[in-house]
């Protein structure tokens, strides 16, 4: 039976040792890293890359939040009601609002955006399970959606109009001449 030498054992627990160090720096140092990278205007949740206050629309996956979620703190503050209109979203500052469209049903729903996520790579963003019911996403889960902003709140204090504010005014206009016939 081969036997390996001590040194073999002093040379893996060093590399283990020097790939710890190394590769994976102290929570200290990660901190003051990102501190010094963020800029102060920008919510300090950004897992997924920047907030976007342009009001241009996302196509991407949506997912929704699982009831057991209800009552648990949301980024802006607010416990989260699985009966509300909330959305989490990494890159649409928290307050705004948006309409999302499952582009398989063709259902669409408002939502204010109001916690962070989704943390899943090609999901743009998470909602509340009522949301889900409306725009048909509980069945699969995932849905392919398109997120048109229509208010966007800005660092300095303004809310900008964003594309879905377009999209509503036509939808609503619509919907007013149906109930004119």
């Amino acid at each position: 039976m081969y036997q390996p030498a001590v040194g073999s054992y002093i040379l893996v627990f060093l590399f283990t040792v020097v790939h710890v160090v190394v590769a994976h720096p102290s929570a200290n140092d990660l901190a003051a890293k990102h501190k010094a990278e963020r800029p102060a205007h920008l919510s300090p949740a950004r897992p997924n890359g920047h907030i976007d206050y342009s009001g241009r629309g996302q196509k991407g996956q949506a997912s929704y939040y699982a009831r057991r979620f209800a009552g648990h703190k949301t980024a802006s503050g607010k416990q989260f009601n699985p009966n509300s209109d909330s959305a989490a979203s990494n890159t649409l500052p928290l307050g705004s609002t948006a309409l999302v469209t499952n582009l398989r049903t063709s259902k669409s729903a408002k939502v204010r955006v109001e916690d962070r996520g989704p943390y899943v790579n090609g999901r743009v963003l998470d909602v509340a399970p009522q949301v889900a019911d409306r725009l048909d996403l509980k069945k699969s889960g995932v849905a392919p959606v398109v997120v048109a902003p229509i208010t966007v709140p800005q660092p300095d204090g303004t809310v900008k109009l964003g594309v879905g504010s377009e999209e509503k005014n036509a939808q609503e206009s619509k919907n007013q001449m149906g109930d004119a016939h």
